[in-house]
Order: C-alpha cells, then structure tokens, then sequence
C-alpha cells in the first residue's frame, strides 16, 4: 500500500510539475510580447519613427555598413511585410475558433522571415540569439539577403523594387520570372521602391539627430 501512495505521490508531484513549467513558458512568451516595441504611429515618415524607436535607427545604421543595404530600404521592406509589428503571421484557418492553424506560410517577425530563409540565415553566422520579433536582427536578416540577391542575380543594391521582388519570390523565382504573371506583386515592388526614395529623401533631412559622434557614446544619449 505504502508503495502505491508513494507512487502516486511521485506523479502528482511530476504532473505539477509539469502544469508549473507549461504555466512559466506562457508567462515569459506573454512578457516578451508586452515588451515589444509599439508600431510606430506614423509609419509615412521615417524621421517620425525613429524618434519614436531611436534603437531602430542604430540597427538599420548597422545593417547597412555590414551589407550594404540602405536604410531607407530595409525600413520600406519592413514596413510592406509587416507594418512594424513584430509578432505577425500571415492569417489562417481557426479550428473550433481558438486555434490557428494551415497558414499559407511560415512568415514571421517584422522582416516576415519565413523558416527556410531563416534557417540559412542562422547556418551563415547569424547570432544564435537571433530572432525575428526583434528590429535589430529583422534589419540585419534583410541587408543579408539582398547581399545573396545583389551577388546570385546581379540585382543592385540601390534598387529596392527588384530587391523587394527577389526577397518576395526567392531568388529561385526571381530567376524565372515569376513575378512577371503577378500584377499585386508588381505592384507592391513599385509601392516598395517609391516609400524607400521617400524614406531616404526624409532621412536626409533628419539623420543628424540620430548619428553619434565618438566611439564611447551608446544609442539615446549621443542624440543632437
């Protein structure tokens, strides 16, 4: 008998376990998403959204030397894929509509990274902390995969309509042509290319006040 208590005991104790890790996992997953930036509030000027999320200027600024896509650029594509929020999906089918399920694809994050994407993306150095829910490495994804575009299918890096239609279709499908039949996609590769130019134009007249001087001044207290 002493057995059996001792037993069942043991389960109630691993089940409770169990219900306490399951219940911590929920909290730090609904932490991290309350601790996430909010979209900014005018997402049609640049300068506007930086001085509302000044880190993100620094990790675009860094994007951009490390692989040469602009700023203006990577900020248009961010705000096409995902309207700065950082834990969207594509829709799907609800089940019992409480679960959502059968996405069309695995897109997600601010740069809507989709998992094959991001699995080379980690497998060629990436940081092993790198996620997509945050703005430093959804800049840093998207300078390096217009760096696989501008070196596989020659498309320049100061070109954001075709850049923005190889990371839309792959650069498989870049290569043959899909876009060709898709008008939408045609269509926001354009949207893609006029918001950059606006960005970069509006940049220009705001960036002093985002740029540090020295070398030993860290993110918001080096700001003019």
């Amino acid at each position: 008998m002493n057995s059996r208590i001792e037993t069942t005991v043991r389960a109630l104790q691993y089940y409770a376990g169990a219900l306490w890790r399951w219940l911590g996992m929920l909290i730090l997953v609904w932490l991290a998403a309350g601790c996430s930036p909010s979209s900014p509030d005018n997402q049609q000027d640049i300068c506007q959204i930086f001085r509302q999320q000044p880190r993100w200027y620094d990790y675009a600024k860094a994007a951009e030397v490390k692989w040469g896509t602009s700023i203006a650029t990577q900020m248009a594509f961010i705000q096409f894929e995902s309207s700065f929020y950082s834990h969207i999906r594509p829709p799907g089918q609800t089940l019992f509509g409480l679960f959502t399920w059968d996405r069309p694809s695995s897109a997600y994050g601010y740069a809507q990274a989709q998992n094959p994407a991001w699995r080379d993306y980690l497998n060629d150095g990436a940081s092993p902390l790198a996620r997509r829910t945050h703005m430093r490495y959804a800049t840093d994804f998207i300078g390096w995969y217009n760096q696989r575009s501008h070196h596989r299918v020659n498309i320049a890096l100061d070109n954001p309509t075709h850049l923005y239609l190889a990371y839309h279709e792959g650069l498989t499908g870049y290569e043959r042509g899909r876009y060709q039949n898709k008008p939408h996609v045609l269509h926001t590769a354009r949207q893609v290319g006029t918001q950059a130019r606006l960005f970069a134009h509006q940049l220009a007249q705001c960036e002093y006040e985002f740029v540090c001087d020295g070398f030993y001044q860290i993110g918001p207290f080096c700001r003019k």
